[in-house]
């Protein structure tokens, strides 16, 4: 048990929990709308649309204190989704990019612990060799010099994510492939050329991708949140 909880009353993880789940889950559903209904240009960043923009990650953040089970796999979502945040508000300024993806390389390190090294299953690792390869080496061509290396550092932790979290299943395979989706757009979008409704996409892909790899602290306690 974590030295934190010593002492604590502990949460049973029943069905009975679920409508507090959902109730938890109402604030990063609005702060999500929020986001989209204002839509703060990117060409105009500030502290304010750097809120905006972490608020429903900021939000699951506190769903996994007020009622999640606790535990390891919850303490590292926890410390996955704040380094998330921390890179959310750190994209908002260009002059921050690459602080942003060290935040984020950070988040999925701690993601990556959280899904363990079980089951192995080495067969997901050639279809993902097969699609991030070329995509990143497309990429790269677009790419600063002096960001390439770090761009591939983080490219090669997104892949092992994405094949822990394809092992994994449930949640765990589509928040990672979602996650993976969300910065292969994102990537393309910055470097190479602009796509048709590509923030959208980003951003879209990218909520649910963190919702979807949150709600695994409940999974892995056997706790039904659909």
């Amino acid at each position: 048990m974590d030295t934190w909880q010593k002492g604590l009353p502990q949460k049973p993880c029943s069905s009975a929990q679920q409508p507090h789940v959902g109730r938890w889950l109402s604030p990063f559903f609005l702060a999500c709308a929020a986001y989209f209904l204002l839509w703060i240009p990117e060409e105009q960043p500030s502290w304010v649309s750097a809120l905006v923009k972490c608020l429903p990650v900021l939000c699951l953040l506190l769903l996994l204190r007020a009622v999640g089970p606790g535990g390891r796999h919850s303490t590292l979502l926890q410390g996955a989704l704040l380094c998330s945040a921390l890179g959310d508000a750190c994209l908002i300024w260009p002059e921050a990019f690459l602080h942003g993806v060290a935040a984020f390389a950070a988040a999925h390190l701690l993601y990556l612990c959280a899904f363990g090294l079980t089951p192995w299953q080495p067969g997901l690792l050639l279809p993902i060799v097969l699609v991030i390869v070329p995509y990143h080496g497309l990429l790269l061509l677009h790419v600063p010099p002096a960001e390439v290396l770090p761009l591939t550092a983080y490219a090669l932790v997104l892949a092992t994510v994405l094949w822990r979290g394809l092992a994994r299943g449930g949640g765990a395979s589509w928040g990672a492939l979602l996650f993976t989706l969300s910065d292969a757009v994102l990537a393309w979008n910055t470097f190479a050329q602009p796509l048709p409704y590509g923030r959208l996409l980003v951003m879209a892909a990218y909520y649910a991708a963190q919702l979807l790899l949150t709600l695994t602290a409940f999974q892995s306690q056997g706790l039904k949140t659909s």
